[in-house]
């Protein structure tokens, strides 16, 4: 077994270096998700895909990354989380490199499932680099966590203002090709500066991640191809039978394996599943949101790619700024499961507000003031979460449980968007160029990711236990941590 202490670099500044990396990789696995938005309608005219198949371009990365993120968790308990951290990093690398490269569809998404996989790979290997390099310190760990949070909604915001820019003023290639310079900096750098993390004996369970990802990508595929199919189509309900009788045969797996892809008995830790379920809320939720915005920017306010990206700023400063210097601060004086359940509640509210778009509306009146109070709710809620999801289970599983939180995150950000495109057709948003129908159809969208926000704040007032009591004379650092 190799030692988890951290290579030459266990000082401060290598530390923090480590955390550069670690917040990179949160940063590049959600722009990922983003970036290709707005370059949609430059692939589509270069590469021939139908209006169906675009989305796919979008959903080949999610469902790989998300259907692939608990193999990624496992390989970072057995073979070391730094290992595995390089190794999808160059992965990505290989599959940004064809997804810009691709002549036809097929070679374009062949390119994007092989960045999800990359992105599998990366994220939960980050997630237990950052705990083995900060967890011995509650005050370290807090900050680190709360700048790793904040990278997700940067990236997230920069694929948008990025996108805009390199499609606009390059061409839509270079939305993958951005991806190269960091990851040849993070593969030099990576050796010298993380932990190697423990190996340990086991085997995979290939026939579970293989069941998982192909029951996650059916069920994903029947939710998109409903609109235009039909929710009583044979095609639909196939697809989604069949997705749902494959994840039924990995639990079935998963409970019978000695060395199972997921120890089922994980999910009895307290918070461990009801944390999850406020991170997949979360995700489908917040992901609708943004998608809507951007279109409303651009198909109803007439804003070009890059001022509609420049646009989604403020709400990238708001939730950087909540994350890392007021919800440490509120976690510390309310607790986790208050926060969490009061960052849902205001996301929900925030959504609510920003459904009343029209027509005819501006971006300083109709989208701004709604948008920053998402922002304040996304702040508030991902941090405790995604806290409480890590922090109940093992050490020896702490890949396991990044996977399992990120592959929540992710899923549900993906049916979450796939669901509310679906709401979003049936009110309207199909009609290109009525831009009544257009906001009808984009309200209606919002309005579904309220509610599915509002859910997610009642799953977690009712589930999450409130964790061992923190003095009233405790520091923000140590009530994240608790």
């Amino acid at each position: 077994m190799s030692s988890t202490a951290p290579a030459a670099g266990s000082g401060a500044s290598r530390r923090w270096l480590a955390l550069g990396l670690i917040a990179a990789a949160q940063f590049m696995v959600i722009m990922d998700t983003s970036i290709i938005g707005v370059a949609l309608p430059e692939i589509q005219a270069d590469l021939g895909f139908t209006p169906e198949g675009l989305s796919w371009v979008f959903n080949a990365y999610v469902v790989a990354f998300g259907g692939l993120l608990l193999l990624g968790g496992r390989l970072s308990d057995l073979l070391g989380a730094r290992r595995v951290f390089a190794t999808g990093w160059a992965v990505l690398a290989v599959g940004s490199l064809v997804a810009g490269l691709a002549g036809s569809p097929a070679v374009e998404l062949v390119g994007r499932a092989v960045q999800g996989a990359g992105s599998a790979l990366i994220a939960p290997a980050a997630l237990t680099l950052l705990f083995m390099t900060f967890g011995g310190s509650p005050k370290e760990l807090t900050r680190a966590l709360a700048l790793y949070g904040a990278a997700a909604p940067a990236g997230g915001t920069a694929g948008v203002f990025l996108g805009g820019l390199l499609t606009e003023y390059a061409s839509w290639p270079w939305v993958f090709f951005i991806n190269l310079p960091l990851a040849a900096v993070v593969l030099f750098l990576t050796p010298s500066v993380m932990p190697a993390g423990a190996t340990r004996r086991g085997s995979l369970d290939l026939a579970g991640a293989v069941t998982v990802t192909a029951g996650l990508a059916s069920i994903v595929f029947a939710v998109v191809r409903a609109p235009q199919e039909g929710w009583t189509s044979t095609g639909t309900v196939v697809a989604g039978l069949g997705g749902v009788a494959l994840l039924g045969l990995f639990v079935l797996l998963q409970a019978r394996r000695e060395q199972p892809l997921v120890r089922l008995g994980i999910f009895r830790a307290p918070n461990l599943a009801a944390a999850n379920a406020a991170q997949f809320l979360l995700g489908a939720a917040w992901i609708p949101m943004f998608f809507f915005v951007n279109l409303y920017l651009q198909q109803v306010l007439g804003l070009g790619a890059f001022a509609s990206g420049a646009a989604l700023l403020p709400l990238t400063v708001t939730i950087m700024v909540g994350m890392i210097a007021v919800a440490p601060r509120l976690i510390a004086r309310f607790g986790p499961k208050a926060m969490t359940v009061a960052g849902l509640a205001t996301l929900a509210g925030g959504l609510l507000w920003l459904q009343a778009i029209s027509p005819d509306g501006s971006f300083a009146v109709d989208v701004l003031p709604a948008t920053l109070v998402t922002a304040a709710g996304m702040a508030m809620a991902f941090i405790p979460s995604l806290g409480l999801a890590l922090s109940s289970a093992a050490p020896e599983e702490a890949g396991l449980a990044s996977g399992l939180v990120n592959t929540n995150y992710q899923i549900g950000s993906a049916l979450g968007l796939a669901a509310m495109t679906a709401v979003a057709s049936a009110a309207g948003a199909d009609q290109v160029g009525d831009l009544v129908a257009l906001t009808d159809g984009f309200s209606a969208a919002l309005l579904g990711a309220a509610g599915i926000a509002a859910f997610g704040a009642v799953v977690a007032a009712l589930w999450l236990r409130t964790p061992q009591a923190v003095p009233a004379t405790a520091s923000a650092d140590e009530a994240v941590a608790a």
